[in-house]
């Protein structure tokens, strides 16, 4: 779950509450779909040690020149690593806590129940009575209300795209709090807004939230900000008093004394500290580190452990991303014709030591992925659409090119050839310029990775003899994260993961609303009037069937929109 680095992703389907069914049930937990698991006098989750030692120190590791805030709520500035476990599990606890063994069932942490209507309407929590901020003073209703609002008004813009369909949050006892919603069929909204970061009221009253903070935040969670250098390091240790270690949904959890993350510059000099000691646990993303950074002695002899771990996670789908708001990009045809030019298997066998496949749909290796040629109820949907969409949607699988791996691609360009011509792009005296204005089409695909130049420069070497000129820039971690909040680019690389229950955050990837939002993740610019109803129809999917059928339908118009040139996975 999760929206990326600000906000978890969303929840769906229909709403299962522990025990019998009725007008108003409250619980210990409330589920989308299915049983829940754990009743309510359960001691820890099964997947957790109770008995784990506490102590020591966890020694991590964050790419990145540097870090200006503690304050990762807000669109301003760089947050410091670990950020983005704040309003989890760190510094700040949460109205309820996500078991990662079930499919989308929430238990109460801040919250001790759970209420909600049989139509869903609206939920109530009540909060914990020994519920407390690190200073000792109580986490009430009020800290609640003051979090919805401040988050709306100041936080970052995809806050009040989230969480648009709540109508009122209001203040109903001493310990008690209502969430009203605008009637929408969106069945989510009564787990989301258990996810919702609950900030200190007190302590915010003489500050600006918006603005950033170097200042370490008064929380609620089982971790507070032990100390800092920017852009060097930081250090989280455990609050020994932590008002929720006796919690279940806390238990065999928060073992470390502290959590330290050291900054690195890049992954080669961030591998070969991690091979001399410097930290404890890398996760490898490139295939050549993976095959060719750890033939080490340490790893010969146990000193460090290099799992390959399967898994059936949805990858959701990383891509080269194409700025529609740039209007070479606007017509599909063109997108599509600048993918023949991605020869993957060629970089899948020379540079990626052929560990991975080639991504086919934005929810890639999920049930959800859309596959083959639409049947059954997916088909009487699209058909609702005929005209409106495009017709390879009914007609033809969505494959991405392929080559034979020999890096020549001729076929391939051949194909990008006559799509450009049709789309009013002509190849003269070696370059590819518009038919009417005579300009050639020049872009620049902007990164933020030395990782990826290996990836992109045989790209750019094949958009080159399609007469395209390209600059491959790269650019410091502050500079890529304002230009990218800002939609300031032509292209770049971007990953959309996707949980297993596609939900609200939908709306900040695909939709109108979102193309012109400053920070949004519609970072393609879609503006598309049956991909926002569409969308519509993903959140608000009455079950898991009718949500796996809309999904796919979605995936459909994703891909034959071709907003991106997708890469690939493992």
């Amino acid at each position: 779950m999760g929206l990326k680095s600000k906000i978890c992703a969303g929840l769906l389907a229909s709403l299962v509450v522990f025990g019998a069914q009725a007008e108003n049930v409250k619980s210990h937990a409330i589920a989308m779909h299915g049983d829940i698991k754990y009743g309510p006098d359960f001691t820890h989750f099964d997947y957790t040690n109770p008995k784990a030692i506490k102590g020591g120190t966890l020694r991590l590791s964050s790419l990145g020149s540097t870090f200006d805030t503690f304050n990762p709520f807000t669109l301003k500035g760089i947050s410091a690593a670990g950020a983005d476990l704040i309003g989890s599990s760190l510094v700040y606890d949460s109205l309820t806590k996500q078991s990662v063994e079930e499919p989308l069932t929430t238990y109460g942490m801040l919250a001790e129940t759970i209420e909600v209507p049989d139509d869903r309407s609206w939920v109530s929590y009540v909060l914990r009575k020994n519920a407390r901020w690190q200073d000792g003073k109580p986490v009430t209703p009020e800290d609640v209300v003051f979090s919805f609002n401040i988050l709306q008004e100041k936080g970052h813009p995809i806050y009040r795209l989230y969480y648009r369909d709540v109508k009122s949050v209001e203040i109903t006892g001493e310990r008690s709090v209502k969430f009203t919603f605008k009637g929408s069929e969106n069945r989510e909204l009564a787990l989301i807004m258990g996810q919702l970061p609950i900030l200190p009221k007190h302590y915010w009253a003489d500050k600006d939230f918006s603005k950033t903070t170097l200042t370490p935040p008064l929380g609620s969670g089982a971790y507070r900000i032990k100390s800092y250098e920017s852009g060097r390091n930081v250090v989280y240790e455990r609050v020994k008093n932590y008002w929720g270690n006796d919690l279940a949904v806390n238990a065999g959890q928060n073992n470390f004394d502290e959590i330290r993350y050291d900054y690195y510059r890049d992954a080669t000099i961030a591998i070969e500290a991690f091979k001399g000691g410097a930290f404890d646990y890398r996760y490898e993303n490139v295939a050549k580190n993976w095959a060719t950074a750890y033939d080490i002695p340490e790893v010969k002899n146990g000193l460090i452990n290099k799992l390959r771990i399967k898994h059936e996670v949805g990858t959701g789908m990383q891509g080269f991303v194409y700025n529609q708001r740039r209007e070479k990009f606007q017509d599909p045809k063109v997108r599509q014709a600048l993918a023949y030019a991605f020869d993957f298997d060629w970089a899948n066998k020379n540079l990626f030591h052929n560990e991975y496949s080639r991504t086919n749909s934005f929810w890639s290796n999920s049930e959800l992925a859309s596959s083959g040629l639409p049947t059954g109820a997916e088909l009487a949907l699209l058909e609702t659409y005929r005209g409106k969409i495009p017709d390879e949607v009914f007609t033809k699988e969505y494959v991405s090119p392929k080559t034979d791996g020999s890096g020549k691609i001729r076929q391939n360009l051949k194909q990008a050839v006559g799509l450009l011509k049709e789309a009013g792009w002509l190849f003269k005296k070696g370059k590819l310029v518009h038919a009417k204005t005579g300009e050639q089409m020049t872009f620049e695909i902007l990164l933020n990775s030395p990782a990826w130049e290996r990836i992109v420069l045989p790209f750019k070497k094949n958009l080159a003899r399609l007469g395209i000129e390209v600059t491959v820039r790269m650019v410091d971690t502050a500079q890529y994260k304002e230009r990218t909040d800002n939609f300031d680019y032509d292209m770049i690389v971007d990953v959309f993961g996707q949980s297993q229950s596609p939900g609200n955050e939908q709306f900040d990837f695909w939709t109108s609303a979102a193309a012109d939002r400053t920070g949004s993740r519609n970072s393609m610019g879609i503006k598309n009037a049956v991909i926002d109803e569409m969308v519509d129809l993903v959140v608000n999917a009455p079950s898991r069937e009718e949500l796996i059928i809309r999904t796919r339908a979605l995936d459909r118009m994703l891909l034959r929109g071709h907003y991106v040139s997708p890469n690939c996975h493992l």
